[in-house]
C-alpha cells in the first residue's frame, strides 16, 4: 500500500497513546522493541495481550484485551501484531471499546482489506503493512543519521 510520507507524518505527530496489540514483555521480540522505541519517543504505548496481562512495560500495565483498557487512557492507535485472520476481531473490539480511536496500524506484513474498510467507513485512518518505528525513523531523520537513504534531503537534523 502506497502511502504519502504527509500523511503518515501527521499520523505520527498527532498520536499521543498506542496500544499495541500483540506486544510481548520478551525484550528479543519485535513487538517489544517497536513498543519501547515508541515509548522513548514519547509515546504512550500499552501493551494488549492475554499471556502477558498484568505484567508492567515502558511504565504501563499490560492488559487481556482492548476492552480492559479504561477510557480514560485516550487511546487514539492501535499498532496490530497478530496474523491477518485475527485482525477483523481487534477492529471490531477496537471500534467498540476505543472511543477516541483515530487510527489503526497493522504492522509489516499484516493487512485485511475488509476490516481496513469497516474501520475507514467509521471515519478511522487504516495503515496496513508497514511499521510505526521504521516509519518514523524514516520519516524524522533517524535512519539517514544511520547512513540510509530515506529519500528525504535536508541539511538540518529533525525537530521532532
Amino acid at each position: 500500500m502506497d502511502y504519502e510520507d504527509d500523511h503518515l507524518r501527521r499520523v505520527l505527530k498527532t498520536t499521543k497513546v498506542i496500544a499495541c496489540v500483540g506486544m510481548s514483555t520478551n525484550p528479543v521480540r519485535p513487538s517489544y522493541y517497536v513498543g519501547r522505541y515508541l515509548s522513548l519517543k514519547g509515546y504512550t504505548v500499552i501493551g494488549v495481550n492475554p499471556g502477558q496481562a498484568g505484567k508492567t512495560a515502558f511504565g504501563q500495565t499490560v492488559v487481556a484485551s482492548l476492552a480492559d483498557i479504561p477510557p480514560k487512557a485516550n487511546v487514539d492507535m492501535v499498532d496490530i501484531f497478530r496474523r491477518p485472520d485475527a485482525v477483523p476481531a481487534i477492529v471490531d473490539d477496537a471500534l467498540t471499546h476505543l472511543p477516541d480511536l483515530q487510527t489503526i496500524w497493522m504492522q509489516i506484513g499484516v493487512s485485511h482489506a475488509e476490516a481496513a474498510r469497516r474501520a475507514e467507513a467509521k471515519g478511522i485512518t487504516v495503515i496496513q503493512n508497514r511499521c510505526p518505528k521504521i516509519e518514523y525513523q524514516r520519516l524524522f531523520g533517524e535512519l539517514r543519521m544511520g547512513g540510509f537513504n530515506t529519500g528525504i534531503v535536508s541539511s538540518r537534523l529533525p525537530l521532532h
